[in-house]
């Protein structure tokens, strides 16, 4: 029994492996601060959004301050994408890394995006501990859009603006 117990915890761990994969392009577009289009070798495009982050909408106050930061970033690179879903709109969902760098986490770094606790189960437990304390080091430092003593988070205005 021990080892049928042992044998189903380790494919259940597999096939969570099993659905993790890997975008490679060029970023060719930038949305927002969280989300831009990938131009892969076959030259197919992927909206993707940036995993564990939530940017101001373009209407809010940094919105389109937080996309020129994503802009300057990322705009004609090179970059990586791990990813295991799709949103509701289609986009793969993914952690996006240029040269090694993690850029969801250099957005909050920056002030330029809230970690995006509402779906932070989604993220390894790493990263969840790292893009909360990157948070709160740009909100004491009154970082991008927390210079504002009180910014309305993405999900709200969103809320708001239905």
């Amino acid at each position: 029994m021990h080892w049928v117990k042992l044998t189903i915890c380790a494919l259940l761990l597999l096939g969570g492996a099993l659905n993790a994969a890997t975008l490679q392009g060029k970023v060719i577009g930038v949305a927002d601060g969280d989300t831009v289009t990938l131009l892969d070798a076959q030259k197919n495009q992927h909206k993707i959004r940036l995993q564990g982050i939530d940017a101001p909408e373009k209407a809010q106050a940094f919105g389109n301050k937080s996309k020129q930061s994503l802009h300057e970033m990322v705009h004609g690179k090179e970059v990586m994408v791990d990813f295991q879903k799709k949103d509701k709109y289609g986009r793969t969902v993914g952690k996006v890394l240029m040269n090694n760098t993690d850029v969801c986490l250099e957005q909050i770094k920056r002030g330029m995006a809230w970690h995006y606790k509402q779906y932070a189960n989604e993220q390894a437990p790493e990263d969840r501990d790292i893009y909360a304390q990157a948070e709160l080091t740009a909100r004491s430092q009154s970082l991008g859009l927390w210079k504002d003593k009180s910014p309305t988070p993405p999900w709200s205005f969103r809320q708001q603006n239905k």
